[in-house]
């Protein structure tokens, strides 16, 4: 009784979930803003591919930054520097961000700024490899990182993060001569999982992708 109990109590968690996130949707909808989510274990990359994407796309876009991070903003505080809204979520004790959290900043959002001027708003989820892919917050499209030095198994090992990515990016390609990591075995895996999603090896370092990257961007925005 407890675990039937419990396996509902998720059931309706979930599903109170979706609802919250379609209601944002409808609000990103309405100002005309794109939502993507950025998911990721901790230190795949996640910031230091938003610097540079800020850096390169802020004289294009008008972009907005909902940042979440469990108990510091840290992260936050890196990209303030693009002068761009960046609006802080500490999760406190949750290893995801949820489209009730996400709400929170939508308003911010809205109180502080007109959001029919803005053209992309990231979600940088907290770092985790599981729960951050339950828990859909409104976004257009998803995101994941996995970075050369967490192996080719990820995807095999983590499964929903990899089959509900629309966009994959392969991250610190600059360290891959110097891990044993079997590039073909990971697209391999990968594609397993995923047989639509968009793979982009990057570099934040070098720039490596980069173009790449930031044109899938410029393609989810501009709808092409």
């Amino acid at each position: 009784m407890h675990q039937t109990f419990d396996a509902a109590l998720g059931i309706n968690l979930l599903h109170a979930n979706q609802a919250g996130a379609e209601h944002n949707r409808e609000h990103f909808d309405r100002w005309g803003i794109h939502c993507l989510n950025l998911m990721s274990s901790p230190g795949a990359g996640k910031t230091a591919l938003l610097e540079r994407t800020l850096a390169t796309l802020q004289s294009e876009l008008n972009m907005v930054v909902i940042e979440g991070d469990m108990t510091t903003e840290l992260d936050a505080d890196r990209l303030r520097q693009y002068n761009i809204p960046v609006i802080a979520i500490n999760t406190g004790r949750s290893c995801h961000l949820d489209s009730k959290m996400v709400a929170g900043g939508i308003h911010q959002l809205s109180r502080d700024y007109d959001p029919k001027k803005f053209d992309l708003i990231f979600v940088e989820n907290v770092g985790n490899l599981v729960c951050p892919a339950e828990f859909e917050v409104g976004e257009h499209a998803k995101v994941a990182l996995l970075s050369v030095t967490e192996g080719e198994d990820k995807p095999l090992k983590y499964p929903l993060m990899f089959q509900e990515a629309d966009c994959l990016l392969i991250t610190k390609m600059d360290l891959e001569p110097y891990v044993e990591l079997d590039l073909e075995k990971l697209v391999t895996n990968v594609r397993q999982m995923n047989p639509y999603a968009t793979i982009i090896p990057v570099s934040a370092k070098t720039g490596e992708g980069l173009n790449l990257w930031f044109d899938w961007v410029r393609s989810q925005v501009h709808g092409k």
